[in-house]
Order: structure tokens, then C-alpha cells, then sequence
């Protein structure tokens, strides 16, 4: 049996996790149709998700249509989960993104064609909602290279034929027969918009009611028949971690998606060994094959988003959230059941990146308010944990401006008393970059490895408290004394030295922007331009209806805010991290 992993993407209320639900349905995987509303939906598994109607974290489902297995991901659609949605696709071998009848192509979907367009990602466009007040009141699809394979007549679907000129543009063969007089057949053009579709020049479109089942045979059978299913790699190992959850016995599991290799039972990798291997869709445990997903037990230091390899495992990276929070216990006495949690978290989302803080707080990273809504109550529900969260605040960052060195040597006189040598330049780079002037045998592993992890730690927190990137570390000196020395003296020295170094260098600050796209009526250019340049936005491409620019992530939400007093409620924002620009005037006051 031949396996396909599909996404079902859409903006918010778009209705992604009930077509999830009747895809299920209706090629028979279950037996009870579920409802959003009702909260018993196969994919929306946590009480949270069920009470918001909203996908906090990816879910596996699986359904065969004849000899075809089709492992189903339903993905958040909201924004502050966009980090989620991202580590799916990239498990995915097509996509099906659902639009709303009624609201039509909205700010978060163009951003999701986007994505699925750059990672070339073969879509299916799903038109819901046809039963809807106010559905296609307009044609939604306006500018976007859609082939309809159904259309809406009565409030009813009825197949139409495939549009032979919307394939001739990237076919010269059926571009010749159309301009001969010749008709295509079928399965001429069946077999011609499966082709573009894999390309993803064109984008299949099918309308129909997730809640009331129209269209979804259709659908059904564009799965089978348009979705391409990818050959098998002859790469060694290679797979994606793209979630992890704990089950009823509270041990950890972890969903791998394999593109080549095998994954077996008790096998070894870096994060464990395997002690149980589920393959979705299959009845027993069995050999991991490529093209299939598993859930895996005993791989204890899993992390969402890990690359496995026959190199070993890595983690990709993803723009970071640009906000910041700490999370503290309204009982002080729950302070460290509280960062236990939060660290539990950090396994399913590293982005979070929870460290504690004084006062028997934590520090957590966000993409936006609504994730800080969801942890509250995932603290609490889960955890039984009441924390207050105080309000989100940019994480800046610094970067060195110079080169700064500094070394200790060692003796008896110095304030510190380690027993170590040490030495340490730093200079600005282009990301993290560890490297040494001494030989790799002139210390104990053990000493090697407490200087590499104590680098690492205080970079966390700069001469201003921020995170430091873009920077060179270089050790330019170390000695020892046996057996007197331990890694603790190198652990100790390596803060102090490290420091110090940094304050020779010296650094600035800068602060995260996002990218935004605004769409707006053309009436109202003047105004809002006019708006995003007094907060600070550097605006990029522009044209009457369209403003594309970045702005400080502190100002995002008030530019949200005046867009529909300057637009009479027309206006849309998109906007997403993406990259920084230096402080201008006073530096930012300490970190905590």
C-alpha cells in the first residue's frame, strides 16, 4: 500500500477541522460524525482546542481510498501558531487549503498559499461553506491560478469540465491540439491538471460543505487522483520529529515522518532507543518504512522540529517569537512545579524557550497574545498550575561592534580561586561560531565540553540582558593542573572570562521587526502610509491597494489597531518576525 501525508490548512474559522472530520467520515476511518461545536472532533484532542474551536498543535489521522493510505495532518491555522504549522509542512507531501464561501481569501490564507507556493507543496484548494448566507458573492479566487473540477449551481455542486485552456498555458502539446481543433479527451486533461498540480502551476479547485458532506467525494477522488505520491529516497536515514505528546501512562512520544531508511523496535538513535513503534494507519507494530509516519516510544530527549540522520540529529531553524513574558505562580509554593511545566512545553515548542528568572518566575517566548491565552490555560488544565503572565514585551537582542579578549591565569591570587586557564577572544560573525587557537587534546573532554556549554549559557543573557548572536567565539588559552582542576573550575571561569571579553567588544542592541503586507481600498493609501511611517515602518513595495514594508514587533499591534478606523474597515494586516534593526536612542532598559 502506497502512502500520501497531507495537510488541511486555512485561516481561522475557515472550517479546516471539520472537512478533517468528514474526510474521516466519509471513506469510512470513522463511524460518528464530529462537530467543532460539540468538541468531539477526532483531531482537536485537547479539552483547550475543543472549548477555543481552534488547532493548537498538529494531529495524525489516517484513511485509506482503495489502495491508497492518506495520513491527514490538521495544523493550527492561527498566526501565533505559525511555528507549528511550519514544522508540518515540511513532513507534507501536498496540501489541502480550505477557504471560507463567505469571507473569501483572507490575510492568514495568502500567507499559507505563500508558504505552500515557496516550498512547492501540491495544493488542493477547498472552497467551503457553499451553504452558507453571503457564500460566493464574489469570486474569491481572483487572480490565483485555479482550475475548478466542480462548481456551485442551486446551492448544489455539479462537476464542470477541466478548463483545457488553463492547462494549455504550461502544456504546448495540449496548447497544439486546442489551436488543431482537436478536443481533449478526460483523461487527457485529468492526466495533464495532475501533472501541473504536482508543478504546482495550477491549484484544483473544489467546492463544497464540510459540515454538509457536498463536494467531498469529489475532493475524495482529487486526493487519489491529483495528488502526487513521492518515490521512495535512497538517502541512508533521514526524518522529521514534527510533534511530541505524552500518553495515558505519561510517557513521552514522538510522530517521525520517514523519508528514507527504516526505523525499527529497540533500534538506537541520538535521542534514545525505541521501545515501542506505532506506524499511523497500521494495526500492529511494525518496521518504520519511507513515506509513513510512527509514534515512538523511549526516544526521552526528542524535540519537535529534530532532523534524524545517519549523521545524527539536528534542529532546523525557524524565525523566533518576538515577544517575551514571565509566567509567575499565584501559589509562590508552585514555582518549580511551574517551570517543570513550562519545560514540558519547551519540548513540544523549543521556540518557547522557558529559562527561569528571580522570584520564582519564568521567562517565556511568544508569537503573540492568544499563545499567551493558551498556555494560562494549559498551565492550569494540565497542570493544575494558576500563573499570572505579565505583559509582552520585544526580545531585543545585541551583537558584538568590536573585538574584545580577555584570559585568567592560574593562581593562587586570583579573586576567583578557580584552578584553570583560560583564555577567550570574541569578535562579531555571522551566527554562533565556536573555535579554538589550542589543540582539541589539550584538555579533558570534560573540560572541552564544560567551556562549549558555559559559552552557550552566557551569551543568553548579554551586557543588557539580551540573547548575543552573530558572534565569533574564540579559546585562545586553557591549562590545568591534575588532579586539582574540574570541569566546575572551567564552568566558573569560562562566565567571568567570557564577560569581560564581551564588555571589551562592546555591543548594541537590536530590536525584532516583523515583515507586513496590508491590503487596503485605494482611498485610503494616503492615510495609512502616512500612519505606518510615523510609528517607523520602512515600507517596500507599495501600490494603491497593497503596502509591504517592516516594522518594529512593539508596533505591530498598534498599527493593527488603526487600520480599520483608516480604512472604514476594509483593510487587512498580515505580518509575521522577520529579522531586526538596530536601537535608535536609549537602549532598552535591562532585561528582568
Amino acid at each position: 500500500m502506497t502512502t500520501l501525508n497531507i495537510g488541511v490548512l486555512a485561516h481561522v474559522d475557515a472550517g479546516k477541522t471539520s472537512l478533517t472530520e468528514r474526510l474521516l467520515f466519509d471513506s469510512g476511518a470513522i463511524h460518528r460524525l464530529g462537530s467543532v461545536d460539540g468538541g468531539d472532533t477526532q483531531t482537536d484532542t485537547g479539552a483547550i482546542e475543543r472549548r477555543r474551536g481552534i488547532t493548537i498543535r498538529s494531529a495524525v489521522a489516517s484513511f485509506t481510498i482503495g489502495d491508497l493510505r492518506v495520513n491527514l495532518i490538521d495544523t493550527p491555522g492561527h498566526a501565533d501558531f505559525v511555528a507549528e504549522v511550519e514544522r508540518a509542512l515540511g513532513v507534507l507531501d501536498g496540501a489541502i487549503l480550505v477557504i471560507s464561501a463567505v469571507e473569501g481569501v483572507q490575510a492568514q490564507t495568502r500567507v499559507l498559499l505563500r508558504t505552500l507556493r515557496k516550498m512547492r507543496l501540491p495544493t488542493l484548494l477547498f472552497v467551503n461553506k457553499i451553504d452558507r448566507m453571503g457564500a460566493l458573492q464574489r469570486d474569491i479566487l481572483a487572480g490565483l491560478p485555479a482550475v475548478a473540477v466542480n462548481r456551485v449551481r442551486q446551492g448544489r455542486v455539479v462537476p464542470v469540465p477541466i478548463d483545457a485552456e488553463a492547462l494549455a498555458d504550461h502544456d504546448d502539446a495540449l496548447l497544439e491540439a486546442l489551436v488543431e481543433g482537436r478536443e481533449p479527451s478526460h483523461g487527457e486533461l485529468l492526466e495533464a491538471l495532475a501533472g501541473q498540480t504536482a508543478a504546482c502551476q495550477v491549484y484544483p479547485v473544489f467546492h463544497g460543505s464540510a459540515i454538509g458532506g457536498d463536494g467531498v467525494a469529489e475532493l475524495l477522488a482529487g486526493i487519489r487522483d491529483l495528488l502526487p505520491v513521492p518515490a521512495p529516497r535512497d538517502e541512508g536515514l533521514k526524518g522529521t520529529i514534527f510533534a511530541v505528546e505524552r500518553d495515558q501512562a505519561g510517557r513521552k512520544v514522538a510522530y517521525l515522518r520517514l523519508f528514507s531508511g527504516e526505523v525499527r523496535p529497540r533500534q538506537k538513535l541520538d535521542s534514545g532507543q525505541i521501545t515501542a513503534l506505532r506506524v499511523v494507519g497500521a494495526a500492529e507494530e511494525a518496521t518504520l518504512t519511507p513515506g509513513n509516519i510512527a509514534r515512538l516510544w523511549g526516544l526521552h530527549s526528542a524535540r519537535v522540529g529534530d532532523l534524524l540522520s545517519d549523521e545524527g540529529s539536528a534542529t532546523p531553524t525557524f524565525a523566533p517569537p518576538s515577544l517575551e513574558t514571565v509566567v509567575r505562580p499565584a501559589d509562590p509554593a508552585d514555582a518549580a512545579r511551574l517551570h517543570a511545566a513550562l519545560l514540558w512545553m519547551a519540548e513540544q515548542d523549543p521556540l518557547i524557550s522557558t529559562r527561569a528568572v528571580p522570584g520564582g518566575g519564568s521567562s517565556v517566548q511568544l508569537y503573540g497574545e492568544v499563545q499567551k491565552e493558551v498556555l494560562a490555560e494549559r498551565l492550569r488544565d494540565e497542570f493544575g498550575v494558576e500563573a499570572a503572565f505579565s505583559d509582552s514585551t520585544p526580545v531585543y537582542l545585541e551583537r558584538p561592534v568590536g573585538v574584545g579578549a580577555d584570559r585568567s591565569e592560574m593562581s593562587r591570587d586570583n579573586d576567583h580561586h578557580f584552578q584553570a586557564t583560560l583564555g577567550l577572544r570574541v569578535e562579531p560573525g555571522d551566527g554562533y561560531t565556536f573555535r579554538r587557537e589550542v589543540e582539541l587534546g589539550s584538555l579533558p573532554h570534560s573540560f572541552n565540553q564544560a567551556i562549549e556549554d558555559t559559552v552557550r549559557a552566557t551569551l543568553r543573557e548579554g551586557l543588557h540582558g539580551w540573547p548575543v548572536i552573530d558572534c565569533t567565539i574564540t579559546l585562545t588559552r586553557t591549562g590545568y593542573a591534575s588532579p586539582i582542576t574540574t570541569a566546575a573550575d572551567f564552568r566558573g571561569l569560562t562566565a567571568i572570562v567570557l564577560r569581560s571579553a564581551l564588555a571589551l567588544a562592546g555591543t548594541r542592541v537590536f530590536e525584532p521587526c516583523h515583515a507586513f503586507e496590508v491590503e487596503l481600498p485605494a482611498e485610503a493609501f494616503g492615510q495609512v502610509t502616512a500612519r505606518l511611517t510615523a510609528l517607523g515602518a520602512e515600507l517596500a513595495d507599495t501600490s494603491p491597494t497593497l503596502v509591504t514594508g517592516s516594522l518594529p514587533a512593539r508596533l505591530v499591534n498598534e498599527a493593527k489597531r488603526h487600520l480599520p478606523g483608516l480604512t472604514g474597515g476594509m483593510g487587512v494586516w498580515w505580518s509575521r518576525p522577520s529579522g531586526d534593526r538596530p536601537i535608535s536612542g536609549r537602549v532598552p532598559p535591562t532585561r528582568f
